[in-house]
This record gives structure tokens, sequence and C-alpha cells, in this order.
């Protein structure tokens, strides 16, 4: 006979009462309905439901409090390549979206296959940057820090100020990308201390990324890609039909003023508003919601590197010029000048030739059915030269490797990219590759043309305007 402790029914009780209460909490949990909207700035959706991410520590460090208040269903499936729903568990659950739909679709035959192959090639865990991209990312770090020493301490000049504005294009374009991905490093911290570079040459870290993480979860997605819209009205970067109200007049000579428009980059980065509140207007203007507390606590720090960024580089000049302020006025341009072509040229390459997707929902909207998100990403984007192209342009020159796996450091691409190519044909996916920048460059000039003008649209031959095969 077994004696039973004399408060044992009374323990059993309160085991049974906590269990009620917990399945409550999860009836509660599952019964708060919202809609993607009301989603609160320390909670993000996937997949429909919602997370509080608040006390989450996640391994990748702080950056995705970046994206609270928003549905980031497609942002976490491309940075997580290898995730399930499994690693979803470690984060507290605390509603849901009902209706929730998405234009994209994963875990197609094509995707599982490229991942498959791919993983191959560059292991789990291998897939950040190697040994020779820190070498190379120190080199340029070095270099920019050298000539920055000498504007601030010797006084600007016209080479100097070309060199020094291509140095800090090169942070930008092999540093800073890298790392603001989470692919430099697996240590978060590291790749917050590089993706601070964006800073350092007129930027900001968590405006970028604001505005880039959206271009590559929705790349020329006219209503939800940001890039897509940042060149008006100066400048169509999308072919809208004729009629359309973002067309202008001015933007039929658009070729020819193309390389004067992409030369104020840096002006209008330096000097944009956006640092006092970290609010990226283009990602803002297509829905993402950008009122985190952890934005708000960002927003001292991106203002006083932005401070220290103009004193330097566009207020120091003209001490040493007091005498000639022009000659200082035109060696800042001069430097803003060389950094933004080397940059804006280079980026807009990308996603801007003449049979690139130019609206990859299309069958979506039309049918209902999603598309795969992985063929999406081939199709918008294009890939040119090889592994000296990609030394210069920090791997950007493999755009179509980089849109699949964002979370892959750039170093591993050349090795990748034949074995894309080849699963792309296997599956009728069509890869764009111009063994030669300039290639790119000429079919980037005759899109420009045809965007500017309408001429697909007016010499329609039963062809898709969109992608220039008429």
């Amino acid at each position: 006979k077994v004696t039973m402790a004399p408060d044992a029914n009374k323990l059993r009780q309160r085991k049974a009462l906590a269990a009620d209460e917990v399945k409550a909490a999860d009836a509660a949990t599952v019964e708060r309905v919202s809609t993607l909207k009301s989603i609160q700035p320390h909670e993000v959706a996937i997949d429909g439901v919602i997370y509080d991410i608040s006390e989450f520590n996640h391994p990748g460090g702080e950056s995705i409090k970046v994206f609270g208040g928003n549905d980031v269903t497609i942002q976490y499936k491309m940075i997580h390549p290898y995730h399930t729903s499994k690693h979803l568990e470690k984060m507290k659950r605390v509603g849901v979206v009902p209706d929730y739909a998405c234009d994209y679709k994963f875990d197609t035959p094509f995707e599982k296959e490229m991942k498959q192959e791919v993983f191959k090639i560059v292991r789990r865990g291998k897939e950040f940057g190697t040994w020779g991209w820190h070498v190379r990312a120190l080199f340029y770090t070095t270099a920019m820090f050298y000539l920055h020493y000498l504007w601030v301490f010797h006084g600007s000049s016209v080479w100097l100020a070309i060199a020094y504005g291509i140095s800090q294009s090169l942070i930008g374009l092999n540093v800073q990308h890298d790392a603001n991905h989470g692919a430099s490093s697996k240590n978060h911290i590291i790749n917050d201390i590089y993706g601070l570079g964006a800073d350092f040459i007129g930027g900001s870290k968590w405006l970028w990324m604001e505005q880039h993480w959206q271009h590559h979860t929705y790349t020329n997605d006219i209503d939800k890609d940001p890039d897509a819209l940042s060149a008006e009205p100066f400048m169509l970067f999308h072919n809208y039909p004729l009629g359309h109200p973002a067309r202008k007049w001015w933007q039929r000579f658009q070729a020819f003023f193309y390389m004067l428009v992409l030369s104020g980059y840096w002006l209008s980065s330096v000097f944009n508003p956006e640092i006092l509140d970290l609010k990226q207007s283009g990602a803002g203007n297509v829905g993402l919601q950008m009122e985190s507390d952890y934005l708000k606590d960002r927003r001292k720090y991106a203002i006083a590197m932005r401070v220290y960024y103009i004193v330097t580089n566009a207020v120091v000049p003209f001490f040493y010029h007091h005498d000639n302020p022009l000659t200082a006025f035109g060696h800042v341009m001069l430097m803003g000048v060389a950094e933004s072509l080397f940059l804006a040229v280079l980026f807009s390459l990308s996603h801007n030739f003449t049979v690139a997707e130019r609206d990859p929902t299309k069958e979506a909207k039309e049918s209902g059915e999603p598309v795969c998100w992985f063929k999406a990403q081939v199709e918008t984007s294009c890939t040119y030269g090889g592994f000296v192209s990609g030394c210069v342009t920090g791997g950007l020159n493999f755009q179509i490797e980089h849109h699949l796996f964002p979370r892959m450091s750039s170093a591993w691409y050349p090795y990748i990219a034949p074995k894309v190519r080849e699963i792309c044909k296997k599956h009728g996916v069509h890869y764009e590759f111009y063994p030669y920048v300039w290639q790119n460059w000429f079919s980037t000039m005759r899109y420009m043309n045809a965007a500017g003008t309408g001429a697909w649209w007016k010499n329609g031959l039963g062809g898709n305007p969109l992608r220039g095969d008429l």
C-alpha cells in the first residue's frame, strides 16, 4: 500500500490547473488575429505567424530588429537557406495573420537542386568570408583610411580626390556589402564592425539595410522594390507602359544623362535628411515599417558618424584652401563624383539590361499561383566577368549568385557560378551572362533608352516589352 503525501491531491490539482492555464494561454495566442499592418515594432511575421523578437537572442546579432513591425517571410528564407520550421520555435509566438498570402513560393524542384548542388561546393558553416576575402577587405580598408588621413591632415588635391573617392567606393562594394548581409563572418560583431564601413563612405549601415534587403526580397517588383523607383522622376529604371503617370518628357533622353544623374549619388546620400530618423524613404514608399526601438536607439550613432564624415570630408578642405574656396569645392565634388560613378554605375548594371524580368510576379497576379522566388532572382539579375572582376566589385559582378545566396560571402561566387549556370540550363531558367563588363554596360544603356522612350511598347510585335523580347 502506497501512502500519499498529505498535499498530494492539492499538488496534482495545481499541476492540472497550470496545464489548463498554459492551454488557455496558447489558445489566447492563436486567437489573436491580426493583419500585417497591425504588427508591432517589436514583432515580425513569418508565414502568417507573428513572433515577438524583443527578447530573442538572435545568433546573427540585433540587426534583425531593423525589420521589426514587418512581414519578413522572404527575408528570413533567403538569409537562412538551411532553416526549417524547427528553428522558428526558438522565437515567442504571439499571434497569426489568417489571410496571409505570398506571391512567391519556396522549396521548388529548381530551388532544391540548386541548394543541394551548391552546398556540395560550399559546406554548411563555411559560407562566410575566406582568408583571402579578409585580406582583401583589410587592404581596401587600410588604403581608404590612409587616403582619409592625407585628405584631413595634408590637404586635398585633384589626384587625391579621385583616389580617395574610388577607395570609398571599394569599401562600399567589397567590405560593408558582405558585412551587412551577415556574410563576412559567422561572428556578428565582425559583421557589425565591417558594416559601419557604409557610414565611413557617406552612407548609413541602417538606411542601407532597410533599402537593400527590401530590394533583395522583391527584386524588380515595381510595387515593392525601392531600387526600381530610386531614380524617379529624373530617370526610369522601370519600363512603364506608355501614358503611365510616372513618365516625363525628359526621360526620353535619359540615356544621354544617365551617367550625370548617377554621378550625384554621393551628394544625395551624404546630405540626405533621412539620417535624422533612419527611415529610408524608398523602403517606406513600398510599405516597410521603420518604427522599432532598435532603430530609434541607433539614430544618435548614425547622426554622430554623419557629422564626422561631413566635417572631415566636406569641410576640412576649405581650411586648406581658404584663399580659394572654389578649389576646395571642386576637390570635394570630384571626390564625390569618383565614388558615385564607381559605385552607382556598377550597381545599376545588375538588374537593368535588355532581357531583365521587370514583372517577376506577373503570373501570380494573373493566376493566383505563387512563382518560384529562386527563378525570379535569376531572371531579374545578370552576371558578368569572373574572378578578377569579383576582386574589384566585391563579387557583385556575380549578381545572380549573390541574389540566390545573399548570406554567402562573395569570395565563393566564382566557385559556384558554373554549377548555378548548369542547373539553370537544366530547369529552363534564363541565366544572363556577359563575358565583359562593357557588354553589360551597353545592354544597360540600350535598356535605359528603351525604358525612357517607351520604344518597346511602341514597337510591340507580340513579345513582352517588360523583357525586351520583341
